[in-house]
């Protein structure tokens, strides 16, 4: 089983919310995950309310072997240099 760090969307129309996911990689992009990692609000005012993510728990996903996507990727490395 591939397990990919990814979003999943939540919220409502043109207010969107996602879910930052661990997910078996075959599974839709709003269906069932492993594990929430966290959330990213794109509409909100300040950076640090944008991206709220647990890295002990993206960190462990990563040394198992989990792979993030391009768009978490970017969204968590200006997190990782904090």
């Amino acid at each position: 089983m591939a397990v990919t760090i990814r979003l999943s969307r939540q919220g409502a129309k043109k207010n969107p919310q996602y879910l930052v996911v661990a997910v078996d990689s075959n599974k839709k992009r709003d269906g069932a995950y492993l594990e929430n990692l966290g959330h990213y609000y794109p509409k909100a005012k300040t950076a640090q309310e944008k991206v709220k993510v647990n890295q002990e728990a993206v960190q462990a996903w990563i040394a198992k072997g989990a792979q993030m996507s391009q768009t978490v990727g970017q969204l968590l490395k200006p997190t990782a240099a904090k």
